[in-house]
């Protein structure tokens, strides 16, 4: 289709064949492909002139807007990495990843001054910071991007080069850099065309986090394909459905909680999806009432994706015709899909030999979407990354006689909540700076809401008093919003093993009985 092989090779060649056509449209601001060009020209000239250059970190830290775009594109002209920060993290969080990044620059959002104030005196290696719509004590970001030259400094990075760096949690506790090359996001973008039906004019919604490959990546895989993308800076299910209409998109990923929320909205069944085309969905499983009546709602191609920030996004996909639902292969709406394109994917002991349809082990797989590593953290990179290429996921599923993929459960803790990942150890870590605990795990429980969501199990220190609600609160001032516990359960015991890992499959059993699945 074209000679895009870099981030920064997005803007450079739309720019110059597409100059006019839109390219960004956030609320009541839309620019072309010339105005995006100029616009991280600017930015990559001002970040050139703070001394960001070959492979330094940026980091970004606001909800979804179109100046995320002129830092990424920006950054990119520079062969710089943009590091997006999730913005639901809490102060002493978002200060671990600026740091732990090293990135010498920080861009803020007005929403997140507040979590500014609370750690700017506390940052390693940033030297200027930039704030969307001002600051007393730092420059207003676009003032200083429009005071820049609008000439493209024409870096030129490499396949192997460093793309952009998101956080995944760790179960040790510490959130991980995922160090994504240009080589891995151009894996399948050239391919999305034809299988999401993409082209030039085509309306792709942006609605999720751009800290989430689900955000950053799904609007890479529109931009690659020269169309306009509808930047969705809070997703409101409410209004989404208007948005949808009233835009004529045709293209969206959404998460399935939304999809859920969506169809409560009375209005939304009345409005016109006509011009919808496709609409991928992943992040977490779907229930087959929900997915029917996304069908019926959208009447479009539907596409599950399932991935990991690790492999930059979908490896397995479980296509359109397989989305019947009430047609002859409805068992296959519980599956992951097949294998994407250039994927290999098996089904693994602990040792690698690979096992036999419909036996459960952990699901490896091997492509040129695998992750470069984890940033400064060569030994978690050891362990997941073979020296033979295969990454091995930390999700437990089989392989049916068909070749599709069915998630059965998870090797690792790890607690999937309205499409966010969660790791318990990290609230864990928090529990057990309360006064009032002297032992605690933390297990994923069934929510028809969110899909799953965190329960606290803890043993009392003898004659420390605390209710639940003190318990939530501490969490409240240590974590993210969506990593607090739903509830707080007291135990006499936490089971462990002889080697001291906690049973947790022990504990999630009585929540999860009467279920075909320990996800949800």
């Amino acid at each position: 289709m074209n000679a895009i092989g870099t981030v920064g090779d997005i803007i450079r060649v739309h720019a110059g064949q597409r100059a006019d056509k839109p390219c960004l449209t956030s609320g009541d601001v839309r620019l072309t492909w010339a105005e995006v060009d100029e616009r991280s020209s600017r930015t990559a000239n001002g970040l050139a002139s703070v001394g960001i250059g070959n492979q330094d970190r940026v980091a970004f830290l606001d909800k979804n807007s179109i100046e995320y775009f002129d830092v990424f594109l920006g950054a990119a002209k520079l062969n710089a990495v943009t590091v997006a920060v999730n913005w639901r993290l809490a102060p002493p969080e978002v200060l671990y990843i600026v740091n732990d990044s090293q990135a010498t620059v920080l861009v803020v959002g007005q929403d997140f001054v507040p979590v500014l104030d609370a750690i700017a005196d506390q940052f390693t290696h940033v030297k200027i910071i930039l704030v969307i719509g001002g600051h007393a004590q730092h420059p207003n970001f676009s003032t200083w991007r429009d005071s820049q030259p609008a000439v493209d400094p024409g870096v030129i990075g490499t396949g192997q080069d460093v793309a952009f760096q998101l956080y995944s949690s760790g179960t040790t506790g510490r959130p991980k850099g995922v160090m994504l090359t240009n080589d891995n996001f151009f894996a399948l973008l050239p391919v999305t065309g034809d299988m999401w039906r993409f082209d030039a004019e085509s309306k792709n919604l942006v609605a999720m986090p751009l800290f989430h490959i689900g955000g950053g990546g799904w609007a890479g895989a529109g931009m690659y394909n020269g169309c306009e993308s509808v930047i969705v800076r809070e997703l409101n299910p409410a209004t989404l459905g208007e948005l949808m209409a009233t835009e004529k998109i045709t293209h969206a990923f959404l998460v399935p909680a939304v999809l859920q929320f969506m169809q409560q909205v009375p209005s939304n069944h009345e409005l016109d999806f006509s011009a919808m085309v496709t609409l991928a969905y992943g992040a977490s499983a779907i229930s087959v009432p929900v997915l029917k009546g996304a069908v019926q709602m959208f009447g479009c191609d539907f596409w599950q994706c399932y991935g990991l920030t690790e492999t930059t996004g979908a490896i397995v996909n479980l296509p359109p015709a397989d989305h019947d639902p009430d047609g002859p292969n409805t068992h296959r709406l519980r599956a992951a899909g097949l294998p994407g394109p250039g994927v290999e994917i098996k089904i693994s002991n602990d040792d690698g030999t690979e096992l036999l349809p419909d036996e459960v082990g952990e699901i490896w797989c091997r492509t040129q979407q695998n992750m470069l590593g984890y940033w400064n953290l060569p030994e978690e990179t050891a362990k997941s990354l073979t020296h033979d290429g295969w990454f091995k996921t930390g999700d437990a599923g089989y392989r049916d006689a068909d070749g599709y993929i069915y998630i059965h459960d998870r090797v690792k803790d790890m607690i999937v909540s309205g499409g966010e990942n969660i790791y318990p150890a990290e609230i864990e870590n928090v529990l057990m700076s309360h006064p009032a605990v002297a032992d605690c795990a933390v297990i994923g429980i069934p929510s028809e809401r969110w899909g799953e969501s965190p329960l606290a199990m803890i043993t009392r220190k003898p004659g420390v008093d605390a209710t639940p609600q003190d318990i939530i609160a501490h969490c409240r001032s240590q974590l993210a919003g969506f990593k607090i516990p739903s509830g707080v359960e007291w135990i006499d015991v936490i089971p462990r093993n002889p080697s001291g890992k906690i049973l947790k499959k022990d504990l999630r059993a009585p929540y999860w009985a009467g279920r075909e699945r320990m996800v949800n």
